[in-house]
């Protein structure tokens, strides 16, 4: 079975382990650029080519799709699923998880425990939005941020409102998002395949920082999850319609909190802190459901 990792950088440490997992697992293991494909549509139905040359021979493809380049990485991804190849994670669930707002709504619908959050367009009525949030501190995120950029903790209603106009002067969206301070500046990451959570660590900031992401300086050790924390886990990723994914949940003092759902999760951090070798648990995954796509229909009886 041959298997393409869609990455822009063969250096990257969740790249490379997944094309070991795919070599160990007697698979041949390539890595496609997906900025350098060309997508091709005409009456023969739709085609790849990769530096002037045909895509005809991938099984299956796990996206590793970065944020600035969504839109073209999952065109991609939505040109292999028309041609019937297996995709590891959905192009409309990637779309889907990285549209921030999008998601929160989705997971909003869901019923989903997650910190209040309120998003408005009238740039004079942010002492109104506020009132939806309750009192300062809060938090004040871009919807196009990512790793930890573009999230500032306003601490009084005053410096809120200076941050939200100051956002809004340079016409860029916001979301207002209550602040759990119990949560200490630490959140908890359940790595998800299949349905199954495969993994769970907790990443605390450095001091003084609230934000816990690893590329901010913060740490993460193992965690076991409780019951209500792989099932809000499970939840969330189920709502995007992810089959791999990295749900980011608060632990407050009302459950566990849905925080923000990845759907292309790193793999160093969650292997390194939990001796876990989820790259492996992803090619099973593909394995089986090519197993199952290729199964044989059973007649049925008259």
């Amino acid at each position: 079975m041959k298997i393409a990792v869609l990455s822009r950088n063969t250096g990257l440490y969740s790249t490379r382990r997944l094309i070991e997992a795919i070599e160990q697992r007697g698979h041949e293991g390539v890595v496609i650029d997906h900025m350098k494909c060309d997508i091709i549509m005409d009456d023969k139905g739709p085609s790849i080519f990769y530096e002037g040359e045909p895509l005809d021979d991938v099984d299956a493809v796990i996206p590793r799709i970065g944020a600035s380049v969504t839109f073209y990485g999952t065109a991609v991804v939505r040109q292999f699923e028309m041609k019937d190849v297996f995709s590891a994670v959905d192009s409309i669930a990637i779309t889907r998880s990285r549209d921030k707002l999008r998601s929160l709504q989705i997971l909003s619908r869901s019923g989903l425990n997650m910190p209040k959050t309120a998003f408005t367009n009238f740039s004079k009525e942010e002492n109104k939005v506020l009132k939806h949030i309750g009192e300062a501190p809060v938090v004040i995120k871009l919807l196009e941020g990512t790793q930890g950029l573009g999230v500032v903790l306003a601490e009084t209603n005053k410096a809120a409102t200076s941050v939200v106009e100051a956002f809004e002067s340079l016409k860029t969206r916001v979301i207002l998002q209550e602040f759990i301070e119990e949560a200490g500046g630490a959140d908890v990451r359940a790595f998800i395949v299949n349905g199954e959570v495969v993994g769970a660590m907790k990443r605390q900031g450095k001091e003084g920082e609230f934000r816990s992401n690893l590329h901010r300086g913060g740490h993460a050790k193992l965690i076991k999850l409780s019951r209500q924390e792989k099932t809000t886990a499970l939840g969330a990723a189920k709502a995007m319609g992810l089959a791999i994914a990295g749900v980011d949940m608060l632990q407050s003092k009302r459950g566990p909190m849905v925080l923000e759902v990845n759907s292309s999760p790193g793999l160093e951090g969650i292997e390194k802190a939990t001796g876990i070798d989820i790259a492996e648990k992803i090619i099973e995954y593909i394995e089986q459901s090519l197993s199952k796509k290729r199964r044989p229909k059973s007649k049925v009886q008259a």
